[in-house]
């Protein structure tokens, strides 16, 4: 990815984390999915008073994608965003998620702990994924 396809990335996560609904963590979190086809998906988190059925951002956006696109899609990236400027990764329910779509060179952007924006490959973030099936 370029530097400036990155930018933009990140900067639709961060705009989606606007759009969260998040009264009880007051923790409002955006990501944004760059698909193999160039485009660019968003979603945020969704929280239930039942924190249960609280849906990631993450999650959001895929299910945006397939729901937009079809469930042939492949993930190029994934960028994370929370309007607290603190550090996170994606939750384990969501690295398996992606798992399910992500290209096998997928890149996954991150709010770091430095302030700054940490990336890894989603084998370096889940190394002992669970799968089923080739696919």
């Amino acid at each position: 990815m370029t530097a400036a396809e990155t930018t933009q990335l990140q900067q639709a996560a961060e705009d989606a984390a606007h759009h969260s609904y998040a009264p009880y963590s007051h923790f409002h979190v955006g990501a944004a999915i760059l698909l193999e086809t160039g485009e660019t998906v968003t979603g945020c988190n969704v929280e239930n008073a039942s924190y249960r059925l609280t849906t990631c951002a993450e999650q959001t956006a895929i299910a945006r994608a397939v729901a937009q696109y079809g469930p042939k899609i492949r993930l190029r990236a994934v960028a994370v965003a929370n309007l607290a400027k603190v550090a996170c990764q994606p939750c384990g329910a969501c690295r398996q998620t992606i798992l399910e779509f992500a290209a096998p060179d997928a890149t996954i952007f991150f709010p770091a702990e430095n302030g700054q924006t940490a990336s890894c490959t989603l084998t370096e973030l889940l190394p002992a994924a669970f799968v089923l099936k080739d696919r």
